[in-house]
């Protein structure tokens, strides 16, 4: 029998932030998207009605810190487990986040390889647990524990100049139009250079985000023309 999908709630202020991550976990086998918060209140209610598995929480949001979000839900009968996804280097915050018990602490912009490792992680010790009883060994307990420490991802990191603004705005602006878009067509939306558009999108193409359709016309090299990627 198939298992059910994994159910995350995405939380980001940002809606364009919030759509890469929601698409990063629809593309990701055995997750789905349950929902998306955009400010800590939202978030609280959203898990109360939603019941996610797992949330995707920021940290700097309108009406909170996401953090402290991240407490309250600890005082739930049977709590969401919880990766941070946040711009916040401060050493304070990412300890805070350990000792709340988030599985792990990504700081934006991050490419889809690095996230959906994190969540293939979460998703071996999510089946690791289902087989476990109730009172597991010694062995057992450090095979949990390593389950989430995944080796480095060995991936493209964001090209340097690359800002999570910036890619929220082109993946808008592919978003917004019906047929794929070229990097002429997202400078001009986006107010970038064609040069620089065409950087993104071949980053957001690259992890799976984008497809990519070439376009041939009477002469010359065909044009490359981006869409959301059918998963």
């Amino acid at each position: 029998m198939t298992a059910a999908p994994i159910r995350v709630l995405v939380v980001d202020d940002d809606f364009r932030v919030a759509g890469i991550h929601a698409a990063f976990v629809e593309r990701t086998e055995g997750f789905e998207v349950a929902g998306s918060s955009r400010t800590a209140a939202a978030a609280l209610a959203d898990v109360a009605r939603l019941e996610p598995d797992l949330v995707l929480m920021d940290i700097y949001l309108p009406d909170g810190n996401g953090l402290d979000v991240v407490r309250t839900l600890l005082e739930r009968p049977h709590p969401p487990h919880v990766i941070v996804i946040t711009a916040a280097r401060e050493l304070a915050a990412v300890r805070q986040a350990m000792q709340l018990g988030a599985l792990h602490y990504l700081v934006k912009p991050f490419g889809y390889e690095v996230l959906a490792e994190q969540l293939e992680s979460y998703r071996r010790l999510r089946n690791r647990l289902d087989r476990l009883d109730e009172t597991p060994g010694q062995a057992d307990v450090d095979e949990l524990f390593q389950l989430l420490r995944s080796a480095p991802a060995a991936t493209t990191r964001p090209p340097k100049g690359t800002s999570a603004p910036t890619l929220s705005l082109v993946l808008d602006a592919v978003r917004a139009g019906d047929e794929p878009i070229s990097a002429s067509q997202v400078a001009e939306r986006v107010g970038v250079s064609r040069v620089t558009a065409q950087r993104y999108l071949t980053y957001l193409e690259r992890h799976g985000v984008l497809s990519l359709h070439l376009r041939y016309g009477t002469s010359g090299r065909p044009e490359n023309r981006y869409r959301l990627k059918d998963d």
